[in-house]
């Protein structure tokens, strides 16, 4: 309410206690006034009852929700469910205009308002990240591998002989399509084997730029966060290259915003060579629904141009989701939780050593992955082929999400081009493993739990496969359908246990 409204509520109620009341709905105004005023994110987390009050005052200056509003065009911000109308806060014309998803919306100043404070606000997260030299960045309504094939598609009027990207091999199906949905040929370059690590060939790079001549070529793609045991690639020599033969880099961040390393990469890459964009998802760094990601770099031209190439209109939801989240924890509150993230890789390190050397595995010496561990499974390799993916699947059925069980040798053929061991980064990795991540939010009963269960699960395998090679007289088909067949028995029986003794 405002000073009149107030006054008037003084003839009704005592007037100390509406005073009272006023001082207390300043003390929500002022916080939002130093938001409004300094676009960062508050040190302190807001409690619930001042971000709804923000988002509510920031509704009712969209037209959809103006009293006595007359709308006769064919986008007016109707809802025909009362429910989806709450669930997004009555923002319904979403962000940006059809030429430019930054612009502003003369019918929603306040779907325009929380646009620019949340990329803000994103921007100050970045820095407090670790690159400190950002420019600019915006929040797009399209996960991380669309949002790569928007700068590609960007750059591509920059660069109109570019026919090729030069891509460090990553395994991840989305990094690969999105050359490929923006038009161009990716130039895979192998990993190399430095101990247990995965990382990049550089003088393959480098060759490959001078073989398809550095005006063919429209960027380099690399990437940061990675399943172990690929580790992050070298993020500042491929910034050198890219400096010296004039060519874009474009950096895949998906969730390295949580990663101080791989922050750190990106900033020292921009400072001694080239980084045109780097592309992050706001559901693995913000905890958030997934759908959106931020594209950020250190020009601003460059960006707003990448943000105009987006066509029409975008949804306001990944920004009403990051706003909400960041308002709710403040910088404070996401430091904690970085550092928590930290501790937890520390812990799940630990934890994953000790049993893999319980069961003469051994946890693959990663120390440039910053988030991702694997351990070894060699064991389960040697004795049958069929294993490995076993393990993954009995995880599943035990309800841990996130563990990747790699065998040796799978292929998969995406758009024209056969990946050998393919999920393993490179043709023939020395051996088969598992993969688990400390990644943003999670605690140490996730690790307890974790651990628990892949020790029975690894004890199911083992059992089984003893007591199939004790068996003579079956051939190696037999023998692999006895140990399906066990194993998933085995497992049936152990998440019994584990619901009898929770229960």
């Amino acid at each position: 309410m405002n000073a009149e409204n107030f006054a008037a509520g003084e003839r009704r109620v005592s007037p100390a206690y509406v005073r009272q009341g006023s001082e207390a709905r300043r003390a929500h105004e002022h916080l939002i006034r130093l938001l409004l005023e300094q676009g960062k994110c508050p040190e302190d987390g807001w409690d619930e009852s001042t971000v709804e009050l923000f988002l509510h005052e920031l509704a009712i200056m969209d037209s959809n929700n103006f009293l006595g509003n007359c709308g006769v065009g064919e986008r007016e911000g109707r809802v025909a469910s009362a429910l989806v109308a709450r669930r997004h806060y009555r923002f319904i014309h979403g962000i940006g205009r059809s030429g430019d998803i930054s612009a502003v919306q003369p019918k929603a100043a306040g779907s325009s308002l929380l646009n620019k404070i949340t990329n803000s606000l994103v921007l100050d997260i970045i820095k407090l990240a670790g690159v400190h030299s950002v420019a600019n960045c915006f929040v797009v309504p399209m996960a991380t591998g669309m949002s790569l094939t928007l700068c590609f598609l960007t750059l591509r009027h920059k660069r109109p002989k570019a026919k090729y990207i030069i891509w460090p091999r990553i395994d991840q199906k989305s990094c690969f399509k999105s050359m490929i949905t923006a038009g161009f040929e990716p130039v895979v370059i192998e990993n190399i084997l430095e101990g247990d690590e995965l990382r990049t060939d550089l003088k393959a790079v480098e060759a490959k730029v001078q073989e398809l001549g550095p005006e063919h070529i429209l960027c380099v793609h690399s990437t940061t966060s990675c399943f172990a045991p690929r580790v992050p690639d070298r993020l500042e020599e491929l910034a050198v290259i890219c400096a010296n033969y004039d060519i874009p880099h474009v950096v895949n961040n998906a969730y390295g915003v949580q990663s101080s390393k791989c922050m750190h990469l990106i900033q020292q890459g921009s400072r001694v060579g080239r980084i045109d964009a780097f592309v992050q998802s706001v559901d693995k760094n913000f905890m958030v629904p997934v759908g959106g990601a931020i594209i950020a770099g250190f020009n601003d031209a460059f960006i707003q141009e990448i943000s105009k190439m987006y066509p029409g209109r975008a949804s306001a939801s990944p920004s009403l989701d990051v706003l909400i989240t960041l308002l709710s924890l403040g910088s404070n509150g996401y430091k904690t939780l970085l550092k928590e993230r930290k501790e937890m890789f520390s812990y799940l390190s630990t934890q994953l050593k000790k049993l893999a050397e319980a069961y003469n595995e051994r946890l693959l010496q990663t120390p440039h992955n910053p988030i991702s561990l694997a351990m070894t499974l060699k064991t389960l390799d040697e004795h049958h082929d069929k294993a490995v993916t076993q393990l993954g699947s009995m995880l599943f059925t035990r309800q841990v999400s996130g563990a990747r069980a790699v065998p040796l040798g799978s292929v998969q053929t995406m758009s024209g081009h056969t990946f050998q061991g393919f999920m393993s980064h490179v043709d023939n990795y020395p051996c088969a493993y598992l993969n688990a991540a400390a990644a943003i939010g999670m605690k140490s009963q996730d690790v307890d739990l974790f651990i628990k269960r892949l020790g029975k699960c690894l004890n199911a395998l083992r059992k089984g496969q003893s007591k199939v090679s004790g068996v003579s007289g079956i051939d190696s088909c037999d023998k692999a359908e006895d140990i399906d067949e066990m194993a998933l028995k085995l497992d049936s029986v152990l998440c019994d246990m584990d619901q009898h003794t929770s229960s």
